[in-house]
């Protein structure tokens, strides 16, 4: 039986890191989200779609060291539940208070609390399961910054190290919240990637790049470093990011899309794989792309869901990411036409037709009897 009230899931945009301009970004805020919500959440009833992916921006609720305001997001909780829409919350979406990074010696400690405070919260407002991803795409955030200088501790070579801390923050984050309220359901959130070898690479070395995306879910299911006190038990539900870059070759050239060469190892056998290393249940967690050709790119991943169901009936779901359009992290100007709907200067909601329409075809041809 799925936990999830829809099969299609919408996802509004939430990060709130330092951007490489060392500014803070906050996308609720700049996309209006925090402020449209109950619009927002109407106009994806209005698609059949009943199950959201949110973020609470970390930065932004903790407002001195262990204290926390959660009005805000309150309001949210209240709006989603009078639309009828179930919400995934994501706790650590990139950012973190100004004061804090994954190494700092009470980067921990700060984070149990915010999960302590949360499910405490969340629960004194409704009794609807709590569904949340402790820390998002604990992969790429040691990537982007620890070895790239994309956001705070603004590092290289240090992304294994950043890994481990945050993983360390996510078994402890997530003891903390089955304290707090046992009925909770953990979702671990990873990027989806397939590394392609050059006629110079060597195969152990494509085996290895390929193997290390799941080095964060390995460590929270206690497979690595033990000693962090990672179980089988903490892999709940399992969600996959997969975008067009997610494929490219040794040096991290990626192959184009659409896949005109047929390079590129199709969706549903990269979930497949995934699958088989941890037979949980799982969902595509994001996916989406920009510009003309997001209806396309919806269309090739209701086939390729489709044909992932003929193997397994453990997919739960498909998160279209995100559903209102957002600026580029490092140039708040500049818009990506990436949403089911685009913004106007002043925030309003324009419809992306082609989109709608392949919405309208993933409900078709994925509609599922769900037993919510």
């Amino acid at each position: 039986m799925t936990p999830f009230r829809s099969f299609l899931m919408g996802g509004f945009e939430c990060a709130d890191h330092v951007n490489r301009s060392g500014d803070r970004v906050n996308l609720l805020r700049t996309t209006q989200h925090d402020l449209r919500a109950e619009e927002d959440y109407t106009l994806l009833a209005g698609l059949s779609i009943y199950t959201v992916r949110e973020g609470i921006c970390w930065s932004a609720v903790e407002t001195s060291p262990y204290v926390f305001d959660f009005s805000e997001v309150g309001a949210r909780v209240l709006a989603a539940q009078r639309r009828g829409i179930q919400v995934i919350w994501d706790l650590c979406h990139f950012g973190y208070p100004d004061d804090l990074m994954p190494t700092h010696p009470r980067f921990v400690d700060r984070f149990v609390a915010l999960c302590r405070a949360f499910a405490g919260f969340h629960r004194s407002l409704v009794t609807d399961t709590l569904f949340v991803v402790p820390i998002n795409e604990i992969s790429f955030l040691s990537w982007h910054s620890g070895d790239m200088r994309g956001t705070v501790p603004f590092a290289t070579h240090a992304g294994w190290d950043i890994k481990w801390h945050l993983c360390r923050a996510a078994i402890a984050g997530i003891q903390a919240l089955l304290e707090t309220d046992p009925g909770c359901r953990i979702l671990t959130v990873e990027p989806l990637i397939r590394v392609h070898p050059t006629e110079h690479s060597s195969p152990a070395h494509i085996a290895n790049l390929n193997n290390d995306q799941f080095q964060a879910m390995d460590i929270i299911a206690g497979r690595m470093c033990p000693d962090l006190g990672g179980q089988e038990r903490y892999l709940d539900i399992l969600g996959f990011n997969y975008y067009y870059n997610g494929q490219w070759t040794d040096g991290v050239v990626p192959l184009p899309w659409p896949d005109t060469e047929a390079r590129r190892v199709p969706l549903h056998q990269m979930l497949l794989h995934a699958h088989q290393r941890y037979h949980r249940p799982f969902f595509l967690s994001e996916t989406g792309h920009f510009g003309d050709g997001r209806a396309a790119w919806l269309l090739e991943i209701t086939e390729e869901i489709r044909l992932l169901r003929q193997h397994t009936d453990d997919c739960l779901g498909v998160c279209i990411y995100p559903v209102v359009d957002r600026p580029d992290w490092d140039n708040l100007t500049s818009y990506s036409n990436c949403g089911l709907y685009d913004l106007d200067e002043r925030g309003n909601r324009i419809p992306h037709l082609p989109s709608l329409r392949a919405v309208e075809a993933m409900q078709q041809k994925l509609s599922t009897n769900h037993a919510y």
